[in-house]
């Protein structure tokens, strides 16, 4: 009865694992560097402070995160809530259909300074959103 894989046949599959996370590690720009993000045409700007998950403060007011939101950190990868707390973060966001936040992306400096960008539904309503470039434009 064999119970352990022999050394032979571990040892180049542990040489790539080991391989490809040194990579990750020491060029976390890779992902970011593949490409831009693409924001939804619902997505509004804003900012948040998440006080005491599930509640935050957008743009000064009280809110609440969606059961499941999803934040994304400037590198895109997904970011905890808890882990936020505290911190003031200017994003763009979605909500889901009872108003609560939804989607959440943390910009980077290049992501903000694409302006302008609507902070109301209003905006978004009268404003035009050219997808493939990212940008609104005000009529």
């Amino acid at each position: 009865m064999l119970r352990c894989a022999p050394l032979g046949r571990v040892a180049p599959l542990t040489a790539v694992a080991l391989s490809l996370a040194l990579t990750a590690v020491l060029r976390p720009d890779t992902a970011a560097a593949q490409g831009v993000r693409n924001f939804p045409a619902d997505a509004l700007r804003g900012e948040i402070v998440i006080t005491a998950p599930p509640e935050i403060v957008l743009n000064r007011q009280p809110a609440r995160l969606a059961p499941g939101a999803r934040i994304r950190g400037m590198d895109n990868m997904l970011v905890l809530s808890g882990a936020a707390a505290g911190q003031r973060l200017r994003v763009h966001y979605t909500r889901d259909l009872q108003g609560q936040l939804l989607k959440v992306w943390v910009l980077t400096a290049a992501e903000e300074a694409r302006k302008p960008w609507p902070e109301t539904l209003q905006e978004a309503a009268a404003w035009r959103f050219d997808a493939d470039a990212q940008r609104w434009s005000k009529p």
